[in-house]
């Protein structure tokens, strides 16, 4: 969807919102999220992600919106659903999780030209302690980018607050993926990496709108792509885990677009 018509572009080309714009991403992140609250039950062992990709599919129908991810790039699924070592855009299929798989699954919907951005961690079954704390560090990951978020600071400082804190837990941050704008468009600038230093990248202001989605390895952050030309690993075959809110900045810091209306952003919300 051409977005030109949407705010200014800063000299980085990050686009700048309106005030009014917020209440748009906030219906389209509440629709990504409810999705992703609803899906819960469905995550057990014996379960298959494609069962649960088309129950997603279903939701953003009987919604009125529309799956960002359906024909974007020729992709052909309403999530993708990424499990254990799988790093990101794992594709739905008919593989069926097992007792202790973790999983991260990722919707964008698309509501009324906005688009909503989001992903979290489910297990099926039991889950190991290993496994509970890759997923702690990376939820704490995100939160600690968000409270990064306020005018005058920097996207390298985002990258900064992530970086230390998961690597101070002796876990690694995937370089190969990052964050993005996104508004009334899918994908648009910044990239907004999850480690970095403090002060660099482009100054933060009240109206850009971008996701933060830290991907952390319990073991080293290298990755592959594999010869589906979607699904991302970790080479060393470790576990690895990913949450992701959509924000915008304000005078004061960020507001969060994808809150789980149930309270169920964590696995452990049970």
């Amino acid at each position: 969807m051409d977005d030109r018509s949407k705010g200014r572009l800063t000299k980085d080309g990050i686009r700048i919102y309106e005030a009014e714009d917020f209440a748009g991403m906030h219906r389209a992140g509440e629709l990504a999220a409810h999705i992703l609250d609803e899906i819960a039950p469905m995550v057990v062992p014996g379960a298959t992600t494609g069962a649960i990709n088309e129950a997603i599919n279903r939701m953003v129908d009987e919604a009125g919106a529309t799956s960002a991810t359906i024909g974007y790039k020729g992709y052909q699924h309403a999530s993708c659903i990424s499990v254990n070592h799988v790093v990101c855009h794992g594709i739905p299929g008919d593989k069926r999780l097992k007792d202790g798989d973790i999983l991260n699954v990722d919707v964008t919907v698309v509501v009324d030209g906005w688009y909503g951005d989001t992903s979290r961690m489910y297990v099926a079954g039991k889950l190991s302690r290993k496994a509970e704390r890759l997923i702690q560090v990376t939820h704490d990951a995100l939160f600690k980018g968000i409270e990064a978020v306020k005018p005058g600071n920097t996207f390298g400082d985002i990258g900064h607050a992530i970086q230390t804190f998961v690597e101070s837990q002796r876990m690694s941050v995937v370089r190969d993926f990052c964050g993005h704008g996104l508004g009334r468009v899918f994908h648009a600038p910044p990239n907004v990496l999850h480690y970095g230093r403090p002060g660099t990248g482009a100054v933060l202001e009240p109206g850009m709108f971008f996701t933060i989605e830290p991907m952390v390895n319990i073991g080293r952050p290298e990755t592959k792509v594999l010869a589906d030309e979607w699904t991302a690993v970790t080479r060393d075959k470790s576990l690895s885990a990913q949450f992701e809110h959509s924000v915008g900045v304000t005078e004061t810091g960020a507001e969060i677009f994808t809150l789980s209306p149930a309270g169920k952003f964590h696995p452990t919300w049970g």
